[in-house]
């Protein structure tokens, strides 16, 4: 079973390839930034992606997002991201497209090798590894947040169904008719409506148009 491995961490990268290697995995390319995991993606068709959420240049969330633009063109690439935290956007973007061969995993769980391996095994075969921190905190949400959306005016609802179809600020402004600095508003009042606080790690957007489609309206 072929893997691309992306790790910033010369120390863990080198100790992930050994234990994979030592459980039959060949490993196709071990790389430590976004555009290496991007070509290394592209080029050698793994049979499963093993990626770190944060990876050079940006240390953000580069290592999901090329791990998402893969998949994207090659729809159920098997991809098992890991985190230092539990990010819940990250694992809501994993699981949107509902087609499986997605694991999120802290990067605690690698010290268990016997687990480890077992996610990578199961995610490569279609299935889900999501850490039970994640689960936790993704159940939470939801009990959480029962019927958001009734809390948005018409217009807001109006604005989030357009956000939801992938339509900027401006192209909803435009079939609206109502100015862009308007849908600015609106869509802050949506943001605060469904409790998605300001943070460097979520997109408030994407939980925004997730809430759309959990809930219907």
């Amino acid at each position: 079973m072929r893997v691309v491995l992306a790790e910033d961490l010369f120390l863990l990268r080198d100790g992930l390839v050994r234990l994979l290697e030592a459980h039959d995995f060949e490993i196709a390319a071990a790389v430590e930034s976004g555009p290496e995991l991007s070509r290394a993606l592209a080029e050698l068709d793994p049979d499963v992606a093993v990626v770190d959420v944060r990876l050079p240049p940006t240390h953000t969330d580069e290592g999901l997002q090329c791990a998402l633009e893969a998949r994207r063109r090659r729809p159920g690439l098997p991809v098992l991201v890991l985190s230092q935290h539990v990010e819940q956007l990250y694992a809501r973007e994993l699981l949107a497209d509902g087609s499986g061969a997605v694991g999120y995993l802290l990067k605690d769980r690698v010290f268990d090798a016997e687990q480890f391996v077992d996610a990578v095994r199961r995610v490569a075969a279609g299935g889900t590894a999501m850490d039970p921190q994640v689960i936790q905190q993704l159940l939470a949400r939801k009990s959480a947040d029962d019927r958001p959306l009734a809390r948005l005016t018409p217009r807001e609802g109006e604005v989030l169904e357009e956000m939801a179809q992938g339509r900027s600020n401006a192209a909803i402004a435009g079939k609206l008719v109502v100015t862009e600095r308007a849908i600015a508003k609106h869509t802050a009042n949506i943001f605060a409506k469904l409790g998605l606080e300001v943070s460097d790690d979520d997109n408030r957007r994407v939980l925004a148009v997730l809430a759309y489609l959990d809930h219907g309206r």
